[in-house]
């Protein structure tokens, strides 16, 4: 009997099958003596005997219930303060339970794996039914893994409530997995860390001023790497904040001769150009909001100038930090660009009606009769938009009052017929690699490095992410220092450039320049702690709003 249903320290009398779905198992100690658990003292003096009924793990499909026949003692110790002491069977049950240990290891790992609610689901399918709140009971009892002394870490941040609580997780960079969630992300925590981890050599982190902080405090002789997908990334915003500036008089220039100035003629036959044209109360909104955003413009550089810190003007006008840089920043107006035509339901049909024209018929119901036969499931409205576009003249059947339409002045707009791209784009094209590229981005490239500042900043920005591509990917910790002469060179070249914003993140390269070379020398990066931060993530959010701090660390490195 044993054999199926092994039971440390019991002796099993019967099993029995009290309903379909569930066995009984009747078992008694076998101990002849038992130890007080105060003073330890053995006896043999039985003073009761009593029941418990803890689940067990199922059987052939069957939950399992045991029922367990133990013995009281008294302690005949006269010094020691207890009169009597229960029967314990540390192998099988713990006390008070009402589980036995096997059960509630099984619950807690599936608990770990799905989380509280999605395994109160799952249990009573496996014959182990229990709530959701005993799960995460029990995951918390689980035992947490033991880790081996880490030499090489990455540390990043992670959202606890975005935009307001935050954490950070460290990760062993070379067992690829979570060492630990810390409840902050500050130097101290974050050194305090470090200090109980004497061994710790190798430090992968982003940017953080914070964490290159706590990095010195608690570990003032390890190596700090500064993650390259955060170098390129800097780099690309250093871009895009300089073209925020800037975009106004780069859409300015004029076309490259035999690039920009094609004949319109060219256009390919069947699609649309531009936009489809908006009415005048539309034209009207798009004015007013205009002048609205012109007037937000002058008041922050007004309040800039006299050297009113950013914050403060963010908070005085509400406005965006983000928007409220931009505008600071930038040289002139930041006006919309023109947009470019847009999806329409009509575009599959735009041959089609062109044919038609051409043949000499301008009547939009017929047409779009015809076309709602061949498919299109749009009104004539749209038909009727469409065509109002290729007309040179009134129809024959206008009336007079219509013949001569006042005209909307598109002048009291303040949209940038320009087609370059918005700042964001852009600066991702500046930064790519030219083979890397399309004709047409490359087009756009060699426009926009018509202005000296503008190429100036495109051939920095290329070279340094060149440099960081190419480096630190040897896979050796000792690779060669042929980037670092590069990287000085560059530096050098940056700071006596005379385009501001290419100081400014030189500069910030120098201050954080022993992780950077590092980070250029080094196979090290925090890559692993991005991946790790997705996954949890995905357990944050399988909690169902139970992902408490300790709960969370918990399960993140039981599932390591």
């Amino acid at each position: 009997m044993t054999l199926f249903f092994p039971m440390p320290g019991c002796r099993i009398d019967a099993v029995t099958r009290d309903v379909p779905e569930h066995l009984h198992i009747a078992a008694r100690g076998t101990a002849t003596t038992a130890g007080c658990p105060d003073c330890g003292h053995p006896s043999r003096a039985v003073h009761s005997r009593y029941q418990r009924h803890p689940a067990d793990l199922p059987s052939l499909g069957c939950s399992v219930r045991v029922g367990l026949r133990l013995r009281r003692f008294y302690c005949l110790n006269p010094a020691c303060a207890r009169r009597t002491f229960a029967e314990h069977l540390p192998g099988l049950v713990a006390p008070y339970a009402r589980r036995t240990r096997r059960l509630a290891t099984t619950q807690g790992r599936v608990g770990v794996a799905l989380g509280g609610e999605a395994a109160a689901r799952l249990l009573p399918h496996l014959a182990m039914p229990t709530s959701a709140d005993t799960v995460l009971r029990l995951v918390r009892a689980v035992p947490p893994p033991e880790c081996q002394s880490p030499r090489v870490v990455g540390v990043d941040d992670w959202a606890m409530r975005k935009g307001r609580t935050y954490g950070s997780v460290v990760v062993d960079l070379e067992r690829r997995r979570v060492l630990d969630l810390l409840p902050d992300r500050t130097a101290a925590t974050l050194a305090g860390w470090l200090q109980r981890h004497p061994d710790v050599a190798v430090v992968a982190r982003d940017r953080s001023t914070e964490y290159a902080r706590g990095i010195t405090l608690g570990a003032p002789d390890a190596a700090q790497v500064a993650d390259r997908w955060h170098l390129l990334a800097n780099m690309r915003q250093a871009v895009e904040r300089w073209l925020g500036s800037a975009h106004v008089r780069l859409r300015r220039l004029p076309p490259l001769p035999g690039r920009d100035a094609e004949p319109k003629a060219a256009v390919a036959f069947g699609k649309r150009t531009k936009a489809f044209p908006r009415t005048g109360a539309d034209v009207d909104a798009r004015a007013a909001g205009s002048e609205r955003r012109r007037a937000l413009y002058e008041e922050v550089r007004r309040r800039h100038l006299v050297g009113e810190p950013l914050l403060s003007i963010s908070r005085t006008l509400r406005l965006a930090r983000g928007t409220v840089r931009k505008y600071a920043r930038a040289e002139a107006f930041p006006a919309h660009a023109a947009r470019g035509p847009r999806p329409s339901i009509i575009d599959p049909h735009i041959a089609w009606l062109e044919t038609q024209v051409a043949a000499g018929r301008g009547n939009a119901a017929a047409l779009w009769r015809e076309l709602r036969a061949l498919g299109f499931a749009g009104t004539a409205r749209q038909v009727r938009r469409w065509l109002n576009e290729q007309r040179i003249g009134p129809a024959p059947n206008t009336p007079h009052q219509w013949r001569h339409p006042k005209l909307v002045d598109s002048s009291a707009t303040d949209v940038v017929l320009a087609g370059l791209p918005m700042p964001r784009q852009l600066s991702w094209l500046l930064v790519q690699p030219a083979r890397c590229l399309s004709k047409t981005d490359t087009a756009t490239v060699a426009h926009v490095k018509q202005d000296q500042d503008a190429a100036v900043v495109a051939d920095l920005a290329r070279r340094f992410t060149e440099l960081v591509r190419t480096s630190g990917i040897s896979g050796s910790p000792t690779a060669d220092a042929r980037p670092i002469p590069e990287l000085a060179a560059w530096l050098a070249e940056a700071r006596a450039c005379g385009v501001r914003a290419m100081a400014t993140f030189a500069a910030g390269i120098e201050q954080d320049g022993a992780a950077v070379r590092a980070a250029l020398t080094m196979p090290w990066s925090s890559g692993q702690a991005e991946g790790q931060i997705n996954r949890l993530k995905l357990l944050k959010r399988q909690s169902y709003g139970r992902a408490s701090l300790d709960l969370l660390r918990q399960r993140v490195l039981l599932a390591a």
